[in-house]
């Protein structure tokens, strides 16, 4: 099986190839931002020529895509109508009591500033069911569906979401609706709410189908371009997207729902991450992918990934419901600029130098002091050695950017550069704890996977900050989220909303809502080619104390939903409650909310890293170079030595400091810590003090 994982980043495309048999080709080609699939199929064909592979023998392309993000990010998506029930044209702008910042007076609403859908496109028709039943109170009127379709035609609106309420009881109305406004808009990409998102809790489930319909047209658009230019170029491979839930999607899946790929290219990292720990025999890991503008991170225990809840799920400020990795990005990467505020604090980020004109050090015109200058003037990168090479990196321009801003800080230049690098890596830090320490888990008990060019740069810093005892630097860093796309399965989940309250619920309407989740997703494997053999389900529930507004989602054990099944369930639900809350309440009523299913079509997947090859000390040992470090609480300028990765011995503890050479990253090993290569082809950094 020949496999192919493509991650489209900021400034470069990454590829990877893999053919099970073990070998494995990386390469990676400059981004076109104006036309994505024009690098992504320009990458893939350049990779399939320099390594003699025949592109008709490849089986599947695996694709972590940022479209649908850019497209929510940017507010640039398609002209957007709602059609939904009579009185309720304005549950996408009243929203909740819930803002994006909790204790702020002065900020933007996005459902009200910058809608995405304009109050004059959103229509009303005579319709109601109600709960909990779902009986009709008000029958669907046709010809108001018709005309609203019209004029929605007529306005220009491109794609129509049609939410209506308690759908998630009864989806038959919203589907019918569906083929009414295909019969007078035929050209529209047409969204329901019960088919994206359905559960209760209105306005983010009207939101989620918002933002469905937002993005759809474009994503739907870019599916199909990339899918034609990749069977024009010879390949018949099936092309997969990775969706935010960390499993793949078929094409064909995600232009009906590309709300669903949000989160792409992130969970493609940490997938990678959780995967390259793995293979050292680590299960709990902190994933940490710096790039140049953002640092993003991710949480495995004991091999599952931390989903996020309802309460976490946003994107641009928007509430968003589906199933998704537990993945923070903060604004801090290697081009994250250093400033002085108002108020004469000294701050990193998060705005970022990016791409063009990028660091002071990269000679193309940047002149603000970056993480990246700071590093140069710290000797913690060599400038002969970046990029393995190919960059020369200007000292001279990074010192200067360096000492204006400490001459504005009334600094010298060493503490001015240690100061952006120790900011930036406390505000690193700091994202972590709150994916961490706040939610009830001790960072101690995790070893922390580096990569993107800048997270083996930061990384050590960053686990002495929060006691971390190990860090993990993958082979090959700066392609790590696109190695992460090979190691994943056909993944698809499905939710019923199902209130059950503790000691009064009916047993077998949850069990019948288990089956026939599993019995439509079994359908669309089918629809997929996956045989029902290489298919499994786990199941999960949404749980809460009955008053509470937010859940807390527990594994249901395999086997009928019964009486046992239910008391186990309850009881892990109070334990993980104290865990993430610091207590619970025995004896109160609990109840579940959703029963969600997720299933699982498993797909061949990349092994293994490259085999690494054991050298020498001698023979890695490239020069050495004065760098400065913080000992104690001085800062001092050590001898440090360089090392070419690719010559490091295996198995064998090598202390720091020390600066370690590839052509995709640079790892930084702090005076007190030590070092080796493993067999799996990872680097083990093993934190002074804390091992």
């Amino acid at each position: 099986m020949r496999l192919i994982g493509v991650d489209v980043g900021g400034t470069f495309t990454d590829i990877v190839f893999h053919d099970t048999v073990g070998v494995t080709h990386i390469h990676k080609v400059p981004t076109t931002p104006d036309n994505p699939a024009r690098g992504v199929l320009g990458g893939i064909t350049a990779l399939c020529d320099r390594f003699g592979i025949d592109r008709g023998t490849v089986d599947h392309v695996y694709h972590g895509t940022t479209t649908a993000t850019n497209a929510i990010l940017e507010h640039d998506g398609a002209v957007t109508g709602m059609i939904t029930n009579a009185g309720y044209r304005d549950i996408l702008h009243i929203g909740r009591h819930q803002r994006p910042q909790h204790f702020s007076i002065q900020q933007e609403i996005p459902w009200q500033d910058r809608p995405l859908i304009k109050r004059r496109y959103r229509k009303t028709v005579p319709h109601r069911i109600v709960p909990p039943t779902g009986e009709v109170l008000t029958p669907l009127d046709e010809a108001a569906v018709r005309v609203a379709a019209r004029e929605l035609r007529e306005a220009g609106v491109n794609s129509i979401a049609v939410c209506f309420l308690f759908s998630f009881l009864d989806p038959s109305h919203e589907t019918y609706a569906k083929a009414l406004v295909l019969e007078e808009h035929p050209e529209a990409f047409v969204t329901t709410s019960s088919a994206v998102s359905p559960q209760f809790r209105e306005f983010e489930r009207f939101t989620t189908s918002a933002i469905n319909a937002f993005v759809g047209p474009k994503v739907r658009d870019y599916v199909s371009q990339l899918e034609g230019e990749i069977a024009a170029a010879g390949m018949k491979a099936d092309l997969h997207i990775i969706a935010s839930n960390g499993g793949a999607a078929t094409a064909a899946m995600v232009s009906e729902h590309p709300v669903v790929t949000l989160l792409s290219g992130p969970a493609a990292g940490v997938l990678g991450g959780a995967w390259t720990g793995g293979l050292s025999g680590r299960t709990s890991l902190i994933t940490f992918d710096v790039g140049g503008t953002s640092a993003d991170i991710g949480i495995v225990v004991e091999g599952r990934f931390a989903e996020a809840t309802p309460r976490d799920t946003w994107i641009a400020g928007f509430p968003l419901m589906v199933p998704m990795i537990d993945i923070h990005t903060i604004g801090a990467g290697g081009g994250s600029i250093a400033h002085r505020d108002k108020g004469g604090a000294f701050k990193v980020g998060p705005r970022s130098a990016g791409a063009r004109p990028g660091p002071a050090a990269y000679g193309l015109g940047g002149t603000e002091p970056t993480v990246t200058d700071a590093n140069v003037v710290l000797g913690r990168l060599d400038p002969g050695n970046f990029l393995g090479g190919e960059m020369e990196l200007d000292v001279a321009a990074a010192e200067a950017a360096v000492d204006g801003f400490a001459d504005r800080m009334g600094m010298d230049r060493l503490a001015a550069a240690e100061g952006i690098v120790t900011i930036v890596n406390a505000n690193m830090a700091g994202a972590i704890r709150s994916r961490t320490v706040q939610k009830g888990l001790d960072p101690r008990d995790f070893a922390l996977v580096a990569f993107g060019g800048g997270g083996p740069l930061q990384a050590a810093d960053v686990a002495a900050q929060l006691s971390v005892p190990e860090v993990i630097v993958p082979a090959h860093p700066g392609i790590t989220s696109a190695m992460g796309l090979l190691t994943t399965d056909l993944q698809y989940d499905a939710i019923r909303t199902a209130f059950f309250v503790s000691g009064k619920g009916d047993h077998a309407a949850v069990e019948a809502r288990f089956r026939d989740m599993e019995t439509g997703l079994l359908a669309q494997y089918q629809t997929d080619g996956v045989v029902a053999d290489m298919v499994s389900f786990k199941r999960t529930a949404d749980i809460r104390y009955v008053g509470q507004g937010y859940e807390l989602r527990i594994p249901v054990s395999d086997g009928p939903f019964d009486a046992t099944a239910e008391a186990a369930l309850f009881q892990d639900f109070e334990a993980r409650h104290a865990t993430e809350y610091g207590r619970s309440f025995p004896g109160s009523p609990m109840e579940i909310v959703n029963v969600r299913l997720t299933g699982i079509g498993e797909t061949q997947k990349i092994t293994a890293q490259m085999p690494p090859q054991s050298g020498s000390l001698g023979a890695a040992m490239v020069a050495s170079r004065p760098s400065v470090f913080r000992v104690g609480t001085d800062l001092q300028t050590l001898n440090t030595a360089l090392y070419r990765r690719d010559d490091l011995p295996l198995d064998e503890d090598i202390p720091g400091p020390a600066i370690i050479l590839q052509q995709d990253s640079t790892t930084v090993v702090r005076p007190d810590d030590t070092f080796r290569a493993d067999n799996a082809g990872n680097i083990l950094i093993k934190i002074g003090g804390l091992s």
